[in-house]
């Protein structure tokens, strides 16, 4: 077997389902498997699993073991030569893996291969290609130095700037959204440390991956939708976990000093505080015109009834999304795409293209019952359901 794709679900029943989907989509060539392990979700994930994908292979653990142990459980019934660890909340082209596939067979001494991630509202995440969170590093990044000196090669390293985000090439650190490694190599470093409930998890496995010699990659040929932060609400605990995370990197990979002690423990609490407050934005206000991308005309009918508002067919067939979205420019729009005829793949270049602060997103999986998208970066996602 080529592949298996580990997919960790943690009460995101919706973005599961989508995503799950996409991947069906994306292995059809390919001699690939999926599994989906559910760490203990309190919403009817398991359910919906067992009655949508019941040939997907589906693991219920009976209680949350984490990010690195959830992942290490799903790759002991790994059969693939490769794994890929995958994120529920992310949707995936049609031709991702075997373009990743081949990428990687390409090269000498593989580590890990990360892809291009964009966020909901079509925005590139630059935590899809990083450098080592030296302390130094991490400073620059704490204190916004990589912003402001971009092209500085002693204040770029945080988020691999060397490489523009349409480049693909080595980077060191991937993110765990989306990690693309041999499983024999996974094997060998035991995959995840389990030391590690979640966060620094991906930063390890990276960092570990150089250790070996190995040469990680950041390939920009497939983008990825990558809705953030669906499985974690970003309050104290959240804080704190991120905190924890942070220190367990450094405690285990740098030599440390009172100094050290003291600017670790204040960069990642100030850090972590910052980000404990990326989640709590401004929701964007209501749109005012809704368009649907599809070629089923009466579901604009049946749509306009669930959003209380007037839904204006586009028929993909006749009409170019572009114009229409020019004409209506100034106005807060949402898009809906129906995957039903609107592929995947097509689904993420229309997000990734039309990206704008006036623009929102969604998409009617194929099969499925609901609307689905993120309005906002660091926001949670909406799903609308279809009746």
């Amino acid at each position: 077997m080529q592949l298996s794709i580990i997919i960790l679900n943690y009460n995101v029943r919706y973005f599961l389902e989508q995503c799950v989907l996409s991947v069906q989509e994306a292995i059809t060539t390919i001699e690939a498997e999926i599994i989906v392990v559910d760490n203990h979700s309190s919403d009817d994930s398991v359910l919906m699993m067992q009655e949508k994908f019941p040939e997907v292979k589906l693991i219920v653990n009976i209680e949350n073991f984490g990010f690195p142990k959830g992942n290490n459980i799903g790759f002991c019934q790994a059969k693939g030569k490769y794994v890929c660890i995958l994120n529920p909340d992310t949707v995936v082209a049609e031709d991702t893996f075997t373009k990743i596939l081949a990428f990687a067979e390409r090269q000498n001494n593989l580590g890990i291969v990360g892809c291009k991630l964009i966020d909901g509202t079509g925005n590139f995440l630059p935590e899809s290609k990083r450098g080592i969170p030296t302390p130094w590093v991490a400073f620059t990044k704490i204190f916004g130095l990589y912003k402001l000196f971009p092209k500085s090669k002693l204040f770029n390293q945080y988020y691999a700037q060397h490489l523009n985000e349409n480049e693909s090439g080595k980077a060191a650190i991937l993110v765990g959204a989306f990690m693309f490694l041999e499983s024999n190599l996974y094997e060998e470093l035991n995959g995840f440390d389990e030391d590690c409930f979640m966060y620094a998890d991906d930063i390890d496995l990276s960092y570990r991956v150089l250790q070996k010699g190995k040469n990680n990659f950041y390939f920009h040929e497939t983008t990825v939708l990558h809705y953030k932060g669906e499985s974690t609400i970003k309050d104290e605990k959240y804080m704190k976990r991120f905190q924890e995370a942070m220190n367990f990197f450094y405690a285990k990979h740098f030599k440390k000093s009172w100094f050290f002690s003291i600017f670790i423990q204040i960069g990642t609490w100030f850090f972590s505080f910052a980000k404990m407050f990326q989640g709590n934005v401004k929701e964007k206000p209501l749109p005012e015109c809704y368009i649907l991308y599809s070629e089923n005309a009466n579901l604009s009918e049946k749509l306009a009834s669930i959003l209380e508002n007037k839904v204006s067919f586009l028929d993909l067939k006749k009409e170019k999304m572009v114009n229409s979205c020019l004409i209506l420019k100034g106005k807060k729009t949402e898009i809906i795409l129906d995957n039903q005829y609107v592929s995947f793949k097509k689904c993420i270049n229309i997000i990734e293209t039309l990206k704008d602060k006036n623009i929102t997103f969604k998409i009617f999986p194929k099969r499925t019952a609901f609307i689905i998208g993120s309005n906002l970066r660091n926001g949670r996602g909406e799903i609308r359901i279809i009746k």
